[in-house]
């Protein structure tokens, strides 16, 4: 009976794991736009396709602007109004809203590439 239980677990487990997996991976969003806004702890982004409009928290000493390849870094101070941005973002965090990463794109609005 011992040894049933601890099948039964078992496969309890492992069939969370599997439903679980797809919503963890899917849990980073990507959003490309103009940047409309930049303080020390908020970034506002436009799409100028559909003109959606989203905001992204950051965290306290937020380091994580990148370059449209990913090799150069930046300083959050480098990040400008009118600017083409690429952010990963995700809403793990009480469902607010916040960039993980930042891209710094040209004006041709390039996608991120894989890295």
């Amino acid at each position: 009976m011992n040894a049933l239980f601890s099948k039964t677990v078992l496969a309890t487990v492992a069939a969370a794991a599997m439903v679980l997996t797809p919503q963890l991976v899917l849990a980073a969003n990507t959003f490309y736009g103009i940047t409309v806004h930049v303080s020390s702890n908020n970034i506002q982004v436009e799409d100028p396709k559909t003109k959606q409009t989203l905001s992204f928290e950051l965290l306290p000493k937020f380091d994580q602007v990148f370059s449209a390849d990913g090799k150069t870094t930046y300083q959050m101070k480098n990040v400008k109004a009118g600017q083409y941005v690429g952010i990963i973002y995700d809403q793990k965090a009480l469902g607010v809203r916040h960039a993980d990463k930042i891209y710094l794109l040209n004006n041709a609005n390039e996608k991120i590439g894989t890295q």
